[in-house]
């Protein structure tokens, strides 16, 4: 979350901007390889995240929305639709966690909310999942 934050701020998702991130936050070595592909998944699809995120959040434009919060639903979108392997509860209840944390005290509900359609829009097929 911090690097897509730290790009965002940037307006830059260049792989120099990421370099620059990981020359100073360097995440430990055995994440890396899960590391570049949430954020190089995020960055590739950005576009279609943002408009899913928009489409479930009741008239919330994406850049009306916190960077915190809208980088943490990025990543919990993109888990949702192409990390198979994790369950949509975990991406989730780890957004909200960390919405709780880095966020405002109305982070939590609102990316719960968010995410929850999101989720149950996959699980009926509203929104495909994707394949790498």
């Amino acid at each position: 979350m911090q690097a897509l934050f730290y790009m965002d701020k940037c307006h830059d998702n260049s792989e120099e901007t990421l370099t620059n991130f990981r020359d100073n936050f360097d995440p430990p070595e055995d994440v890396l390889p899960f590391f570049h592909r949430l954020i190089r998944g995020v960055i590739s699809s950005g576009a279609e995240i943002d408009a899913i995120i928009e489409q479930f959040s009741s008239n919330w434009k994406i850049s009306r929305m916190s960077c915190v919060d809208r980088n943490i639903m990025r990543i919990a979108v993109y888990e949702l639709l192409w990390c198979h392997d994790i369950p949509s509860k975990v991406s989730i209840n780890e957004a909200i966690d960390i919405g709780k944390k880095y966020g405002t005290d109305e982070s939590g509900p609102f990316i719960n909310g968010i995410l929850d359609s999101i989720r149950n829009a996959v699980e009926n097929e509203v929104i495909k999942v994707k394949t790498d």
